[in-house]
């Protein structure tokens, strides 16, 4: 299994707003990917107090099927033309990790 992790901030205004607009877009297209497995958002407050950092982390069944959502450059972030009207600063590059243990109580 592989974890894809992309991140960005926006103003804390807009945390709601992007976290259910990235449900509809982020989480949405990947779910109708074949080899997804699931995610997970998470978010935090960054220092400034102004900003949240979110977190989005997709779980695949291996690198081909990132790739039938991504392309073939699937260290680049996929991005959407809306995510302006957040005030984002996104991440422009996605890591990925190999899933060493899956242990969810």
């Amino acid at each position: 299994m592989i974890a894809r992790e992309w991140k960005a901030k926006c103003p804390k205004k807009h945390e709601e707003g992007f976290i259910s607009y990235l449900y509809e877009t982020g989480v949405k297209d990947t779910s109708a990917t074949k080899g997804f497995i699931g995610a997970q958002i998470f978010n935090r407050d960054t220092d400034s107090g102004n900003e949240v950092e979110i977190t989005l982390i997709t779980y695949w069944e291996d690198l081909e099927c990132i790739k039938a959502f991504s392309g073939e450059s699937i260290d680049i972030a996929k991005l959407y033309p809306e995510d302006e009207q957040y005030e984002l600063k996104p991440d422009d590059y996605v890591l990925h990790y190999k899933v060493r243990e899956n242990s969810w109580v």
